[in-house]
C-alpha cells in the first residue's frame, strides 16, 4: 500500500516496515514442537539455550524453528510434526514414533529454548549440524543459522563454512557440552558476540 502525502499531491511516501513479530506466536507454535525424537530414542539430545536482542536482553516472545537429518545423517521424510484431530481441527501433537527432524520452539517468558532431538549425522563434506531459523521482534526478515555440535573436532575443522570462520564467529556457531546428551546454543542477535547467521540466494 502507498500512502500519499494530500498537503503535496505529487509526493508518494514509502509504506513503513512491518516486522516478523511478535504476532507469529499466536498461530505457528503447536503442542509439542519441541519433542523431535521419537520417544525412548537412544540417540536423542536435548539443545538449550537464549535468545537474546542487541543489549543482551533475553526475548521472551522468539520462535525458532530446527530441522535436522538423522544420526546416520538421512533427510527424514515422514509427516507428522503437526497432526491435526479432523473432528475438531486441533493439533493432535508428534506420534513419538517417526522422526520428522521438524521442530518449532517459542522462548519462553525469560527468553529460553529448548529442543529434544536426534544428534545429527554428518552429509556430504559438512559437519553435523542442525538448521536453524529465527523469528523475532523487530526483525524485518527471518535470520537463519546452524547449530554445531562438539565431539568431532576434525570434522569441526574441516567444515566448509566453519573452516571460512575466524575463531570468535566459528564459536558462535558450535554449542557447548553441558553433560552427557545436553548441548548449551545461546543466539545473540547483534552486538558483541552476535551469532553467525547465513544468507541463501
Amino acid at each position: 500500500m502507498t500512502k500519499i502525502d494530500t498537503t503535496r499531491p505529487e509526493t508518494v511516501l514509502p509504506t513503513p516496515s512491518h516486522t516478523v513479530g511478535p504476532f507469529y506466536g499466536h498461530a505457528l507454535p503447536f503442542p509439542g514442537g519441541e519433542d523431535i525424537a521419537p520417544l525412548g530414542h537412544p540417540d536423542t539430545v536435548t539443545v538449550h539455550g537464549y535468545v537474546y536482542d542487541g543489549e543482551g536482553r533475553p526475548l521472551p516472545d522468539a520462535l525458532l524453528e530446527l530441522w535436522g537429518p538423522d544420526p546416520e545423517g538421512n533427510v527424514p521424510t515422514a509427516d507428522g510434526s503437526m497432526r491435526r484431530d479432523p473432528a475438531s481441527g486441533g493439533f493432535l501433537g508428534r506420534n513419538g514414533v517417526e522422526f520428522t527432524g521438524f521442530g518449532r520452539i517459542q522462548t519462553d517468558a525469560n527468553g529460553h529454548w529448548y529442543a529434544r532431538t536426534l544428534r545429527p549425522g554428518a552429509r556430504g563434506g559438512n559437519a553435523p549440524y542442525l538448521s536453524v531459523c529465527v523469528f523475532a521482534r523487530g526483525l524485518l526478515v527471518h535470520l537463519f543459522t546452524r547449530i554445531y555440535l562438539p565431539g568431532d573436532e576434525a570434522a569441526l575443522a574441516a567444515d566448509p563454512l566453519l573452516s571460512r570462520l575466524g575463531t570468535d564467529r566459528r564459536d558462535t556457531l558450535v554449542a557447548g557440552e553441558e553433560g552427557a546428551g545436553t548441548y548449551r546454543f545461546d543466539i545473540r542477535l547483534q552486538g558483541e558476540g552476535e551469532t553467525v547467521f547465513l544468507e541463501f540466494q
